[in-house]
């Protein structure tokens, strides 16, 4: 199984692309975490997408001396399923505030015996099990192929990763690299296939976040992920089945040093304002003549192809 566990190839200190100097973090907030408590100079906004509305109104203030979208992946209230997220919303109105780094917290269950409840993962390979969701924006007669090799971004995951590691109780940990296998939900695993998936050498189970990654992707955003371990999935004899209750329980334990590691991570990002392969995805990915597409289609991709197709005018 791949594990590269983030190459220490250190992008914060290479030329940074002009774009990146007021450009924002975002926090797509999961199960648990519907709000970021100090966020300062708060502001919501609605915003209308072309593929609907997101899934609850986009935070904008200050952490860390960054500027921070919040957006409750879920809703506020956690009224949509892991199926029925309106991904493609989230990610494109991200985008439109000018997002180009996503951190992205999450609640899991381990598959493996090391990696215990309560502990942090920031993971670096996916295994997709989904199957109803919404992959790209792109189709309706234009057609892109992103490369999702590596699918996190390895600067801002290393980032996570130390700022965790300086802030984690002794008695927790944080993994660096290890495989998210991303079901579709909303029921959790059955035991076969919880083992199955250990068998493959994955090191977490969750239901978001290779939905959120390729998408970000193909919209040039930076993507990592705080992976927050709950529970044993149901493999494990010796803890008893998942359930919501468990869950609950855990994620309000994970929440607090949740926030505070946002906020970590956010100053730094705030000073490095880290380049990332991520942010020119598309400038080789773009298959299908500008002039082939049409301009409905043109008109809801044209935030993430303007730059290599030019402002799009319908008139």
């Amino acid at each position: 199984m791949i594990n590269q566990h983030f190459p220490s190839r250190i992008l914060e200190q290479d030329k940074k692309p002009c774009f990146l100097e007021n450009a924002r973090l975002g926090v797509l907030g999961g199960s648990g975490l519907y709000s970021i408590d100090n966020l300062k100079e708060t502001k919501e906004i609605q915003i209308e997408t072309p593929y609907g509305k997101p899934s609850d109104n986009l935070r904008i203030g200050n952490l860390g001396g960054m500027e921070v979208v919040f957006l409750a992946r879920h809703g506020r209230h956690h009224t949509y399923t892991p199926t029925e997220v309106p991904y493609r919303a989230n990610i494109w109105a991200l985008r439109s505030l000018n997002v180009r780094w996503i951190l992205s917290p999450s609640a899991v269950g381990s598959l493996q015996e090391q990696v215990r409840p309560l502990d942090m993962v920031v993971p670096d390979q996916f295994i997709d099990r989904t199957h109803q969701r919404p992959l790209t924006f792109f189709g309706d007669g234009v057609v892109a192929h992103v490369t999702m090799a590596d699918p996190f971004c390895p600067t801002l995951s290393r980032i996570l990763s130390e700022e965790g590691e300086a802030l984690m109780p002794e008695a927790r940990q944080i993994h660096k690299g290890g495989t998210y296998l991303a079901m579709e939900g909303p029921a959790f695993s059955t035991r076969a296939e919880s083992k199955l998936y250990r068998s493959w050498g994955c090191k977490v189970i969750g239901m978001t976040n290779h939905t959120e990654a390729r998408l970000a992707r193909e919209a040039e955003i930076a993507y990592t992920s705080l992976a927050m371990v709950t529970d044993y999935d149901c493999w494990h004899e010796g803890f008893g089945n998942v359930s919501v209750d468990m869950v609950i329980e855990n994620l309000a334990t994970n929440a607090k040093l949740a926030t505070k590691l946002i906020e970590a991570t956010a100053k730094r990002v705030s000073k490095s304002r880290p380049a990332s392969d991520a942010h020119s995805a598309l400038k080789n990915s773009l298959m299908t003549p500008k002039e082939k597409v049409s301009i409905k289609t043109r008109q809801k991709i044209n935030l993430f192809t303007e730059q290599y197709w030019g402002k799009f005018n319908n008139s």
